[in-house]
């Protein structure tokens, strides 16, 4: 380029770069506020976060804790995975379903007991004894959109660590079908065939979620509304049956189908 003396040049910056540079402004703002969001949320999430499982009279320790569940509706009810609480229990030994909830006494151990399942979304609703518990608000999982940051809070390890909810984060990587084209007919199985028949959509996560993770609610971080249940198990078996070596892609449940299920009840979501 010439140069005319006594002139300075005048430089032209792509508009490429003023784009660049105002996303990069952008996310710079934005990352604290999502952070201020889910500091600001959690002490009200937290307290409808508890762990599912049985308790024994005579085992010890007397409480075992299978998965997550989530307090919905009225206060009296839970919603968790329908494969989390064990499928049989010792009643004539006095085994029974519970919930496991932290309190400022320690932890509270309630009683419960099965309200209705929807075993095609793997989903269950118990009862619990006891005062109203602190609800979560159920969303509109529609409205849910690829690429969209979501948490997740619940018992990863169970309580190895003690009654302590950990809280992770979540991208909605894909919304795709639960069944997936496997390799052979010999890598069919009975729900396998059930699914391809009648498939529905989940979400795809680009977290890890670890067995105790299932049942724990998946939810928006400015509304603290549960857009999904994360699934660690059920779903893995599904899309991952044609897979040698199963993935860390974890996945989640609509929350449109728990609505379902409560409404079946005769409760509000």
């Amino acid at each position: 380029m010439a140069i005319v003396r006594g002139i300075m040049p005048t430089w032209r910056t792509p508009p490429m770069i003023h784009l660049n540079t105002l996303c990069l402004l952008a996310a710079l703002f934005l990352a604290p506020v999502a952070q201020a969001d889910i500091v600001e949320l959690l002490p009200r999430i937290k307290p409808a976060i508890v762990g599912v499982g049985s308790q024994h009279p005579l085992r010890s320790p007397r409480t075992r804790l299978s998965g997550t569940g989530f307090v919905v509706a009225d206060g009296r009810h839970v919603v968790t995975n329908a494969h989390v609480p064990p499928s049989l229990l010792e009643t004539e030994k006095g085994e029974t379903l519970a919930v496991l909830l932290r309190t400022s006494n320690g932890v509270e151990v309630r009683r419960a007991e099965k309200v209705r399942s929807d075993q095609k979304h793997d989903l269950l609703l118990l009862k619990i004894e006891g005062d109203p518990l602190p609800a979560l608000k159920l969303g509109n999982s529609d409205q849910a959109k690829e690429g969209q940051q979501f948490y997740f809070t619940g018992f990863p390890i169970g309580a190895a660590l003690g009654l302590h909810p950990a809280t992770h984060r979540a991208g909605l990587a894909a919304v795709a079908p639960i069944y997936s084209q496997v390799a052979s007919v010999r890598s069919l199985t009975p729900r396998l065939i059930r699914q391809a028949d009648n498939p529905f959509m989940i979400f795809q996560l680009d977290a890890t979620a670890y067995p105790g993770n299932s049942g724990s609610p998946m939810y928006d971080a400015e509304t603290g509304e549960v857009m999904a249940v994360i699934n660690a198990v059920f779903v893995k078996g599904s899309k991952e049956s044609v897979l040698k070596d199963p993935s860390g892609i974890s996945y989640a449940i609509p929350v449109n189908y728990v609505r379902e299920l409560l409404e079946s009840a005769g409760l509000r979501p």
